[in-house]
C-alpha cells in the first residue's frame, strides 16, 4: 500500500449540531476507508472564519459563508486514505448542492446539503491546501512527525477507532516511542 495521505475535513454548522446527521457523515466516513487522525469540536470566531476563508474575500458569497461558518459549532478532522483528498471530494460531493443532489444524490452534499453555503462540508483541494488547513485548526499537530512515526502504522492496520473521540488511535504494542 502507498503512503497515506493527509486531508482536512469540515463538517460545517448545519450538521455538526444535528445528532443523527453527524453519525451518518461519521459512518460514512469510516465505511470510506478513512482514518480520522485527529478530531475536535469547536466555535469558529467572525475573525478565524474570515482568515480560513480568506481566498474568497471580496466574492459575493464571503460575508454570508463566514456568518454561516461562525453561527454553530463544526467538527474538525484530520483524514488519513491512500488518496485523501480525491477520495473525501467524492464522498462530499459537489459544492453546488443542487448539482450533488441530481448527479450523485447518495453523497453527503446530496443527500444532506440544503443551499451551496449550507451544504455540510469543507475538503482541501490540494496538498498544499491540506497541510495549511491543517495547521490553521490543529497548530500542534506535525505532519513530518506523524509521517516518521504514525502513518506506517496506520497504513498496516496497527490502530483502532476509539468510538468516544472518534479517533483512531495506535494499538499499545506498536505505539512509537
Amino acid at each position: 500500500m502507498n503512503k497515506l495521505q493527509l486531508t482536512l475535513a469540515i463538517l460545517k454548522p448545519d450538521v455538526a449540531r444535528v445528532p443523527f446527521i453527524l453519525q451518518e457523515i461519521r459512518h460514512r466516513i469510516l465505511s470510506a476507508g478513512f482514518y480520522v487522525v485527529r478530531n475536535h469540536e469547536r466555535k469558529l470566531s467572525q475573525k478565524e472564519a474570515e482568515v480560513f476563508y480568506s481566498e474568497h474575500a471580496g466574492r459575493f458569497f464571503h460575508h454570508r459563508l463566514v456568518t454561516f461558518m461562525k453561527s454553530g459549532p463544526i467538527q474538525v478532522y484530520i483524514l488519513a486514505h491512500s488518496d485523501a483528498i480525491q477520495a473525501w471530494r467524492k464522498t462530499m460531493g459537489p459544492t453546488k448542492t443542487f448539482r450533488a443532489q441530481n448527479e450523485v444524490p447518495c453523497t453527503i452534499r446530496g443527500t444532506f446539503g440544503l443551499t451551496d453555503t449550507r451544504n455540510c462540508t469543507h475538503g482541501s483541494d490540494s496538498n498544499i491546501s491540506a497541510l495549511k488547513e491543517i495547521e490553521f485548526f490543529f497548530p500542534d499537530f506535525k505532519p513530518d512527525q506523524w509521517y516518521a512515526k504514525e502513518e506506517p502504522l496506520f497504513r498496516k492496520g496497527a490502530c483502532y477507532l476509539d468510538e468516544t473521540v472518534f479517533t483512531h488511535q495506535i494499538n499499545q504494542e506498536n505505539s512509537p516511542s
